[in-house]
């Protein structure tokens, strides 16, 4: 869920963000703490200690619908802070994922034993719980129920993990797709975008697959430091033994081939997140997901053919962090930087890469997409 990391200082991307507003280069307002009770303050700190890119973006939105997305965050981000710790007993772990959701109606509950680095959330949930309760009430039912899919799936891999390609979607699922969803039903919710938008699931969810699936790409060694594994097997045992296998120096080869095989799986979700762009009509809630998006774009464009990724951290380069978040404020720009970003993977294909073929394929058609005068978006 830490959709922006990659984009550098958050209060340098906030400060370029505040000249993106409105096409006249309105300045973005900041967040007027003074008007916040302490415990809605304390959880705008939460989201800036976790996120704090995601932190720099949410200002953007309208302040009602910004205080929702922020609880709904934090929330999602304690529940997934249970589901990282590898300290927890599967014991205590499994019915703490199931039972989450009831939890925020617990003004006395909190978990104090979490070895996570983000286990603040956890310590002090009654404050997050707090601003929760005194959210709208239609603002919390959507947060609930996507908190009891998201524990309930979370809690079933824990005890049966997928292999399978189709297996890693409903995983992505779970700890994304459904955040996006949502996302999108508390946009509806708000009453800023129509409610189609919120209805829609599929695209809602194709878009959170996408993010997930970035996440995971990129966080391959930091996952195999911590013990955690979310690589699909179906794909990782054509390379290896071992997904651990794969940080070995001699295994680099097969491990960018890998690498590759997953980045063009991702690539696939790229048409519906577009269509996702061009249905929605509010401008800030717009600007929030089309920087989310083109960061993803771009991280996988820079993680592509990369080793990289098997020795270190790939972020975005200054430069084009700066373009992005400056262009991305309207679906033909957005189109523009998906161009870009396909054109850079398309240079760095190798010839003899297994996926090679399918990867050409899909960047084939988003290409097509993403020409001016395509209709295939409207």
């Amino acid at each position: 869920m830490d959709f922006l990391r990659f984009l550098g200082h958050p209060e340098e991307i906030y400060n370029l963000l505040r000249f993106k507003m409105g096409g006249c280069r309105a300045v973005m307002p900041k967040l007027d703490r003074d008007s916040m009770s302490q415990s809605l303050q304390t959880c705008y700190r939460y989201l800036n200690e976790t996120d704090p890119s995601f932190a720099a973006v949410v200002p953007i939105l309208d302040e009602e619908l910004r205080h929702a997305v922020c609880i709904f965050y934090l929330v999602l981000r304690a529940l997934d802070t249970v589901e990282d710790d590898m300290t927890i007993s599967l014991e205590r772990k499994i019915p703490t994922l199931r039972n989450f959701h009831t939890y925020l109606y617990d003004p006395e509950w909190k978990f104090t034993e979490s070895k996570e680095k983000h286990r603040q959330v956890l310590k002090d949930f009654p404050t997050i719980s707090l601003e929760f309760r005194n959210l709208p009430v239609v603002y919390q039912e959507i947060i609930v129920d996507i908190c009891a899919k998201m524990g309930e799936g979370m809690a079933d891999f824990q005890e049966n993990k997928g292999d399978s390609l189709k297996e890693w979607d409903r995983y992505c699922h779970y700890t994304s797709g459904l955040f996006t969803i949502g996302l999108s039903r508390l946009f509806s919710a708000s009453e800023l975008e129509d409610g189609y938008i919120g209805q829609d699931t599929d695209f809602s969810n194709t878009t959170g697959l996408l993010l997930q699936k970035v996440d995971i790409i990129v966080d391959y060694l930091e996952d195999q430091l911590e013990g955690r594994e979310f690589w699909p097997k179906e794909v990782w045992s054509k390379y290896g033994k071992k997904l651990s296998d794969l940080a070995k120096p001699e295994n680099i080869v097969p491990a960018v081939q890998c690498l590759n095989e997953l980045i063009t799986n991702a690539l696939n979700h790229v048409p519906d997140v577009l269509t996702y762009l061009s249905r929605l009509k509010n401008q800030s809630i717009f600007n929030v997901c089309a920087i989310i998006y083109v960061t993803s774009i771009a991280t996988l464009a820079a993680c592509y053919n990369n080793q990289q990724v098997f020795k270190g951290v790939v972020k975005i380069h200054k430069e084009q962090a700066v373009n992005l978040l400056m262009d991305a404020t309207n679906v033909e720009a957005v189109r523009a930087i998906t161009l870009q970003c396909i054109e850079q993977i398309n240079q760095k294909i190798p010839p003899s890469d297994p996926s090679s073929n399918k990867t050409k394929r899909i960047l084939s058609f988003i290409r097509n997409l993403c020409l001016p005068n395509s209709s295939l978006l409207s």
